[in-house]
């Protein structure tokens, strides 16, 4: 599995630039909030996905007065073998993303070579707000996972992409449109199919993590929403035609999926406490991983920012045992309580690194 060894960030957000070695176990990094942990969670997130796990464009990571970041990470790979891998983003260029000094083709072919799952607070956006957010994580981990998966969502975007334009200038042409919708059509019956078996294996396995958290108090689930369960996407497209033109844009199809999370039956946005909220999304998240890990023979890195907020002394006790086990990898955690983290951590494994982070800079300990 991929072990992070050494970080440089450059112009990150609040980091101007750090040097950091790691663990190979478990790396606590402790301090205030504002102080940059999760900052640094986020850049080792990028190192493996290309972007902020917080969906914010470039220029929004720049640190403030700059024109660009540079992430550059050496790791110890499954096959033995060290390896490079860096990325830098300059205002007015194109992202470049290399790999032993070597740029990648397409940034896309380095989705998956560095499995990651981050648990953040941000996560709420998962349960309170809209379908697009909960497709976004789907997407996130499915692509990491599948390649065809990953270039059949760009190339049914770029497709819709086009096909909006077509309907927005109002001069739309039959033919074209035809060869768009049957292209959209294929494509879509794959994502379909794909999300539809990730929702069925998620399923029992969030419902295990959430009971090994919460002792058995409630039940959860997660059903998959689609069009496409009425009728294959060419013939909602044919359905909607005269809708779409009306209105300007694509009013049906696999942009419009919804996860459902619920609790006893019931959607846990309206029924579920901050906490049994909290527990769930910790459940999701430590499926993903599990999903992950069994898909790629190893375990993924994994990102647990401000793990214990909101979660009473039973459920974290309870957190402790899963993270504790041997089923895991390489661990970021972060903590505002720099005592509770290293009392805890020092109960689980002696092989962890500690950093205290205070305006962006990190200090091992």
């Amino acid at each position: 599995m991929p072990i992070l060894e050494k970080a440089v960030i450059q112009n990150w957000r609040n980091i101007e630039l750090q040097e950091l070695e790691f663990s190979p176990n478990i790396n606590c990094i402790s301090g205030n909030n504002g102080e940059g942990k999760t900052n640094l969670l986020d850049a080792i997130h990028c190192l493996s996905m290309s972007k902020s796990a917080f969906g914010s464009g470039d220029k929004w990571n720049y640190r403030r007065g700059t024109d660009f970041y540079a992430i550059s990470g050496t790791y110890l790979m499954h096959e033995g073998q060290q390896a490079r891998f860096s990325i830098r983003s300059s205002a007015g260029e194109d992202k470049k993303l290399t790999r032993d000094g070597k740029a990648y083709t397409r940034i896309s072919d380095h989705i998956g070579v560095l499995p990651i799952v981050m648990v953040s607070p941000g996560d709420t956006a998962l349960v309170s707000d809209g379908s697009e957010e909960r497709r976004r994580l789907v997407n996130a981990v499915l692509s990491q996972m599948d390649k065809e998966y990953l270039s059949d969502v760009q190339r049914y975007t770029r497709l819709l992409t086009n096909r909006n334009a077509l309907l927005k200038s109002g001069r739309t042409d039959e033919s074209v449109m035809e060869t768009i919708d049957l292209r959209m059509d294929s494509l879509a019956g794959r994502i379909y199919n794909k999300r539809s078996e990730l929702a069925q294996t998620l399923e029992p396995v969030v419902a295990r993590f959430y009971s090994q958290l919460s002792g058995g108090a409630e039940s959860v689930g997660i059903s998959y929403r689609s069009e496409l369960e009425e009728a294959p996407l060419l013939d909602l497209l044919r359905g909607a035609a005269a809708k779409d033109r009306q209105l300007g844009f694509t009013t049906c199809g696999v942009q419009r999926d919804d996860f459902v999370f619920t609790m006893n039956g019931d959607p846990i946005r309206k029924v579920g406490s901050q906490g049994q909220q909290k527990s769930f999304l910790v459940a999701l998240k430590f499926a993903q991983y599990e999903i992950m890990k069994a898909t790629y023979g190893f375990p993924p890195a994994l990102l647990l920012d401000d793990l214990f907020d909101k979660l009473d002394m039973d459920r974290t006790g309870n957190l402790l045992k899963m993270v504790a086990s041997d089923e895991f990898g390489q661990i970021f955690i972060s903590d505002t309580d720099s005592a509770r983290l290293k009392g805890i951590i020092s109960g689980i494994t002696q092989e962890s690194g500690y950093y205290q982070a205070k305006g962006g800079v990190f200090t091992k300990l």
